[in-house]
């Protein structure tokens, strides 16, 4: 079915989720259909506050919303401040419980951070919601007599993490997680006439015991979706860089090393990623993933894909300064134009020395970790390889002094090309 609304020629909202590989489970793709092309639907999605800030293992889900509401559908983004005291059982071990007012600062910091993903306004408006709000108002009684009465345990038990947990041990607290995520869906189709939930795929059980709680309750119908769990390559986890977990919050991932994660991106994974990630057509999507496979080494896919994310993320400022002190560092632009926070964020993502004085460029050098000796450091300048703040040293003794500081502490220093490092100089 397709929405009569759309251009001639175009496809679908479900067709273009499909194309770019957004479904992967449904709970029926003509019901799906129905709902995604057919009109305005109210839809939900549940991020749990289990750090202060989401990660971009959290972005699909979040760009996913701002997908649906550009389409013309109702977002409800609900912070778990019930569901994050539980934890959602984990395959290796027990969650560690957070105290409650952890969590709820934590759920503070998530609504303010989902905010600039959708708009609150028009006749599809957003709206934060924390199932706190009911949950926190149901006696152990009311949950056990109207909720748990329609999960059956043997449906539990076949949950495949619950499973992987039996013999290790889960606790009855972890175990009754579906039991309040299901009735969270409810919840919301009662509330707010919500009539789609979606999530990553690992919460598949969890989302499809909603949907069958709901029938139960002699309400619906209501569908469901997954989106694929996102892999790289290589084999290592994404969302996960060298320094550790990509986090959405710029105190905690600077918009730089936001940036440098996409541009980083491996050749086998950006076409991917620009199809779940990107907002750019089908149309120009393909036009950059044959440039690219046309001239690999230029990275046009990473660019495009870090430029647009970051803009999304943190804004055009940051992501022009990220872009800027991308150039900069190699050579290729002015270091005094970046802020001190920007010039930091990247010197700190290349190895960032600190030093309470400032030795020759030779001991600069060996200190920064660019060379192993003051032997090597002093060929390396004789050959015309060694730059401070981009100019060329060519003196084997040569200093720097309180003047060649950027924002009166920061050196760049540069070995070759392509290697580089900063110095901080204390107080």
């Amino acid at each position: 079915m397709t929405d009569s609304n759309l251009p001639q020629g175009r496809d679908s909202l479900t067709d273009d989720l499909l194309w770019r590989g957004l479904i992967q489970d449904s709970t029926g793709l003509d019901e799906l259909r129905e709902l995604l092309d057919g009109g305005s639907t109210t839809f939900y999605v549940g991020f749990d506050p289990t750090a202060p800030s989401l990660h971009i293992g959290n972005l699909m889900q979040v760009v996913m919303a701002r997908r649906l509401q550009q389409a013309g559908h109702r977002p409800l983004l609900l912070v778990g401040g019930a569901t994050g005291q539980i934890g959602d059982p984990k395959e290796s071990a027990e969650r560690t419980l957070n105290p409650p007012e952890v969590i709820a600062g934590w759920v503070e910091r998530i609504r303010e951070q989902l905010s600039p993903f959708v708009t609150y306004s028009g006749e599809n408006a957003a709206q934060l919601v924390n199932n706190l709000d009911w949950t926190g108002e149901m006696s152990v009684v009311e949950f056990l007599r109207d909720v748990g009465k329609h999960f059956p345990v043997n449906k539990m038990l076949a949950r495949e993490v619950v499973k992987a947990r039996l013999e290790t041990g889960i606790s009855y607290t972890e175990f009754s997680y579906q039991l309040l995520q299901a009735n969270d869906y409810f919840e919301l189709h009662r509330r707010h006439g919500c009539r789609l939930q979606y999530g990553g795929s690992d919460q598949w059980g969890n989302i499809t015991a909603g949907v069958d709680y709901i029938r139960r309750r002699g309400a619906g119908p209501v569908e469901a979706f997954t989106t694929p769990l996102v892999t790289k390559a290589d084999g290592t986890k994404f969302g996960k860089s060298e320094t550790g977990t990509i986090w959405l919050d710029p105190q905690m991932t600077s918009p730089y090393a936001f940036y440098q994660f996409w541009v980083n991106a491996d050749d086998r994974d950006v076409s991917r990623y620009l199809r779940y990630f990107s907002f750019r057509s089908r149309e120009e999507l393909e036009e950059l993933e044959k440039a690219t496979a046309e001239r690999p080494q230029a990275r046009l896919a990473q660019r495009a894909l870090a430029e647009e994310l970051t803009t999304l993320v943190h804004g055009e400022r940051e992501m022009a300064q990220a872009v800027a002190a991308s150039q900069a560092l190699f050579g290729r632009g002015s270091l005094d134009e970046l802020a001190p926070e920007t010039l930091r964020a990247a010197l700190t993502e290349a190895g960032l020395v600190h030093l309470d004085e400032l030795p020759d460029v030779a001991g600069l050098l060996k200190e920064s970790g660019l060379v192993p000796s003051m032997k090597e450091a002093r060929r390396v300048i004789a050959d015309g390889g060694a730059y401070v703040n981009n100019t060329r040293i060519s003196e084997v003794d040569a200093t720097v002094s309180a003047d060649d500081l950027l924002h009166g502490r920061y050196l760049v220093l540069r070995r070759g090309k392509r290697s580089f490092a900063g110095v901080e100089l204390r107080g």
